[in-house]
């Protein structure tokens, strides 16, 4: 089986970008527990299962449990299904309908806020501190660590640590904690993060649109 791997939120120099696996023929690994067992291996922070490419179906794994809604595979499985002929207009996730677009060479979705509860949004004085931080800093739970790089322009620096325990230390670009933040900001938003990523947001209210560039990294062949 051959897992295709991108890079999600590339930075403005095409740097960067959270490794994701895409597995296009989701029903030849049925089942949550054979998946939970493949993304444990991958150990990329999530694989995407591609369950039904015309409709928009997927299914999404970190290397410990399965997520409902996850911003980075969706905008990487978005931009994978336009490659391959796809439409890709709405994914669907468990967690509901995303509507999915790509313009001047962004990939977007849009997504409810109230998907990306859950995480500790801690705010620091200087993007030196973020970048001060060790991997993970020590605590339980999801922290997304962020401080303004330029206020009025809404440019952020941030760094993620999913403190699962499943070898995960940082998430070098996290689509749902970009959009909680958006939410809790409420404001449009450039948020750097990780060592050379880039996320952009747009606040909605109720919603939060969530887009950044996606390039291919390569294949990764898993044997039977």
């Amino acid at each position: 089986m051959d897992v295709r791997v991108l890079r999600v939120f590339t930075g403005p120099d095409g740097s960067g970008g959270n490794l994701l696996g895409v597995v296009h023929d989701g029903p030849a690994v049925p089942g949550p527990a054979a998946r939970q067992r493949l993304a444990a291996g991958l150990g990329f922070s999530e694989t995407v299962f591609v369950d039904d490419p015309a409709r928009g179906v997927v299914d999404i794994f970190t290397p410990s449990g399965r997520l409902p809604f996850a911003g980075h595979p969706l905008v990487g499985v978005a931009r994978h299904l336009r490659q391959h002929g796809y439409a890709a207009d709405v994914l669907r996730p468990p967690a509901g309908d995303v509507p999915s677009w790509t313009a001047d060479g962004t990939t977007w979705i849009r997504a409810r806020a109230s998907w990306a509860a859950g995480r500790l949004l801690q705010q620091h004085a200087l993007p030196t501190d973020v970048d001060a931080l060790p991997a993970p800093p020590p605590g339980d739970g999801w922290l997304y660590a962020w401080s303004w790089q330029h206020e009025p322009t809404g440019r952020v620096r941030a760094r993620g640590f999913p403190r699962r325990g499943d070898g995960i230390a940082e998430d070098e670009a996290t689509g749902a904690a970009a959009l909680s933040l958006t939410a809790a900001l409420q404001r449009d938003l450039t948020i750097a993060q990780g060592a050379a990523s880039c996320i952009r947001t747009r606040y909605e209210g109720d919603f939060v649109t969530l887009g950044g560039g996606v390039d291919f990294a390569g294949v990764r062949t898993i044997g039977e």
